[in-house]
């Protein structure tokens, strides 16, 4: 640690551009969906590989929290994941007193983390990880699950994800029944990767909840929820031909 370079964010973002090209730009425009109307309409992107920011966040990773704050608030995509890059990488390493304010920081900076990359990069590493510590923060979720913002609804449903490490379900199921109404296509597949995952780790229980839910989960979700299935069985839960209790 004591080789990094502690710097300010302006330093940070000229480092980013040095690996910036035009066809990473033309490629992360189209892939994270950057035209009118589309859900990274308000997002820029400078063309970076992720492995490149990772490079830069690991070279800066001793950088104060406050321009940390000031790479979060840029209208670029890249700086934004670079600074929760280095904030996920000093909770884990940090204190449960310093863990705390990181998460504090989070929360309160959570309108920046606004793009599906940032999400998922962050919020299962911090949000899920300190309300799994402190589970009378679990209210929090609440609140981001009844959020206009999409993003913040799926900070709530990934966050869950810790949980499912654990072995334990119930917040995890409990918001994917809150979220089989959502109308962003996005929480669909969130809702169902996180199913997914509880397949994983216990079949019996992810089947059920499809099962009872069957006719409100849109079809996106059900894909994603059985994917991993063996082939048999994920095209009796297309064509439902499964019996249900």
């Amino acid at each position: 640690m004591g080789d990094r370079v502690s710097a300010s964010a302006k330093n940070i973002s000229q480092s980013l551009r040095v690996y910036a090209t035009k066809e990473r730009k033309k490629i992360n425009e189209r892939f994270f969906k950057t035209g009118k109307g589309q859900y990274s309409a308000h997002d820029k992107f400078l063309g970076i590989k992720n492995p490149d920011v990772r490079v830069v966040a690991k070279k800066f990773a001793m950088i104060a929290l406050d321009d940390v704050q000031i790479l979060l608030k840029s209208p670029y995509n890249e700086d934004r994941l670079c600074a929760l890059i280095i904030l996920v990488n000093k909770f884990a390493l940090s204190s449960e007193k310093d863990q705390r304010e990181i998460y504090d920081f989070y929360m309160v900076n959570i309108d920046y983390i606004n793009n599906w990359n940032l999400v998922d990069l962050s919020a299962p590493r911090i949000v899920g990880e300190y309300i799994f510590k402190n589970q009378k923060e679990k209210k929090v979720l609440n609140q981001l699950c009844q959020s206009q913002s999409q993003w913040q609804r799926r900070i709530c449903m990934i966050s869950t994800w810790s949980f499912i490490k654990r072995n334990e379900f119930d917040l995890t199921l409990y918001f994917a029944e809150s979220f089989l109404t959502d109308h962003e296509d996005l929480m669909h597949k969130v809702v169902g990767w996180m199913l997914r995952e509880v397949w994983k780790r216990n079949p019996e229980v992810c089947e059920k909840f499809i099962k009872r839910h069957y006719k409100k989960i849109p079809r996106t979700t059900l894909r994603y929820a059985i994917e991993r299935m063996p082939e048999k069985k994920r095209l009796q839960y297309l064509k439902k031909t499964f019996l249900c209790n």
